[in-house]
């Protein structure tokens, strides 16, 4: 069996208020994360993500339960020790202001004895991954970057010693809307090029789904619900849960559910099926189109019901005859909300899909979207059940 990169079992911190009661902000929370995957804690401010989070690293020590980290125990390890191994990033940056953002990049690289070059190979790397110009800003101070710009330091300074796990305190909470999205479209791909394992605290359930693999919500110290981001939109576990998502999570699975999901296969023809004979699929189907696929399986194009009915007065008409070309396609991977922008843009009620080499996947329809998304099936069971 795979080991989780992270597992937290029955992690609880209790606190001893001023009058001598105990409250636990965090309560027997237990939940793995495996190697390479985001988990994104969610929940209000107070609910105990940040606590957990900081039990992680051990800023804050555990009342009682079990961190592992790679299988290993961590309560064995030294609190110093142990942070110099996880990366750790908060929404307040913390840059030195009196370090060049090479020299910020590479304080626990020095700290664990690299040597300059590596470590300025290093900065120059991911420097390159968020799209800052090694050569324009290494020597530079944090007061001459713009806020967007000191958060990526302040992401890729938490990557610079190659720590396998990551730890994320709202990392851009204080970044405005635009320069945010770039940034997680930035994260997002350098997570999965270095395939770093990653626990974030965020109240934004937009970036839950967006950057996590997995949503774990908490309530009063209490994780209540931890799934595929689209499991937990189309089954919140409870209305607090629902409230907290939005009434509109089926609109927000649109950008989790691929068209590949949603895709039916339809009666098709080849190019040597005569029209007659597409003309009688269509009306035993009750379509108004037929899609064409060559023998090595690639979609050529579609064959309307009007035009196999006018055609097929002549016996030896065929598809190839009356071939029309696809308005636009979707591609199996592509999300919902990119194919119905499509439909919209090109007029259709349906597009066919497609794998990478152009071969025919079936098709995705306005119709066999609605009822993906009302059916109950959500990427999380897939996922789950393909494991």
């Amino acid at each position: 069996m795979t080991v989780p990169m992270i597992e937290l079992d029955q992690l609880t911190k209790t606190f001893v208020q001023k009058d001598g009661t105990r409250s636990n902000a965090v309560d027997a929370v237990s939940l793995t994360v495996p190697r390479g995957e985001i988990c994104v804690f969610l929940g209000p401010s107070g609910c105990g993500k940040t606590t957990t989070l900081k039990m992680i690293n051990r800023l804050i020590e555990p009342t009682s339960g079990t961190v592992r980290i790679d299988g290993e125990d961590t309560s064995g390890i030294d609190g110093v020790a142990l942070r110099r191994k996880i990366g750790y990033v908060i929404q307040q940056i913390g840059l030195f202001p009196n370090m060049t953002i090479e020299e910020n990049i590479m304080v626990v690289p020095r700290l664990l004895g690299w040597d300059k070059g590596r470590s300025r190979e290093r900065a120059r790397e991911l420097m390159s991954m968020v799209q800052l110009d090694p050569d324009r800003m290494l020597g530079r101070y944090p007061r001459e970057l713009s806020g967007g710009q000191q958060q990526r330091i302040g992401v890729i300074r938490a990557l610079a010693a190659d720590a396998p796990v990551l730890l994320m305190d709202e990392p851009f909470g204080a970044v405005d809307p635009i320069n945010r999205e770039s940034i997680q479209n930035e994260f997002f791909q350098m997570q999965r090029q270095l395939n770093k394992t990653v626990i974030m605290v965020s109240h934004d359930i937009d970036e839950a789904i967006k950057l996590g693999d997995k949503v774990a919500v908490f309530r009063r110290g209490k994780l209540v619900q931890f799934d595929h981001p689209d499991a937990l939109l189309a089954h919140p576990a409870d209305d607090f849960v629902q409230a907290f998502v939005g009434h509109d999570n089926t609109l927000k699975r649109l950008l989790l559910v691929r068209a590949g999901d949603a895709a039916t296969m339809p009666p098709n023809a080849t190019p040597d099926t005569t029209l007659a004979q597409a003309f009688g699929v269509m009306d035993d189907a009750d379509v108004r189109h037929l899609p064409v696929v060559d023998g090595s399986g690639k979609a050529v194009g579609y064959v309307s019901r009007r035009d196999a009915r006018a055609g097929m007065s002549r016996g030896d008409a065929v598809c190839a005859d009356a071939l029309r070309p696809f308005a636009a396609t979707a591609a199996f991977d592509e999300h919902l909300r990119i194919v119905l922008s499509r439909m919209y843009q090109h007029n259709t009620s349906w597009l066919p899909v497609v794998d990478a080499d152009g071969a025919y996947l079936g098709e995705v329809t306005q119709e066999s979207i609605a009822d993906y998304l009302s059916s109950g099936r959500s990427r999380g069971a897939k996922l789950a059940m393909s494991a």
